[in-house]
């Protein structure tokens, strides 16, 4: 059995980073996603695509996934870089660099 191992980013229509700090371990789906043939629902008979376990640390979801004898894809944690900015910067002068007077 395959798993991902992830930090997720934080959602778009959020400003602060609420559930970015836990690491989730979730399945690779084995089967596609279909169709259902009564309601046109997607289905799919794997159920597993349904758990996400959250972990506090990248090392405790390996650790936990490598108990389990399963397969490990681990995607990098992308951090955010925060840079101060003054509001005065915007109307900073910054004199042009002349290459003509060279």
């Amino acid at each position: 059995m395959k798993v991902r191992i992830y930090r997720p980013s934080k959602n778009t229509m959020q400003s602060g980073l609420a559930r970015t700090k836990s690491w989730v371990l979730e399945y690779i789906p084995e089967s596609r996603r279909e169709p259902e043939s009564l309601m046109g629902w997607t289905a799919s008979a794997d159920t597993d695509n349904q758990v996400r376990l959250k972990f506090p640390t990248q090392e405790q979801a390996i650790e936990y996934a490598v108990e389990k004898g399963w397969e490990i894809e681990t995607d990098v944690a992308h951090d955010r870089i925060v840079r101060p900015r003054n509001y005065g910067d915007n109307f900073r002068y910054i004199p042009p660099k002349d290459s003509a007077t060279k």
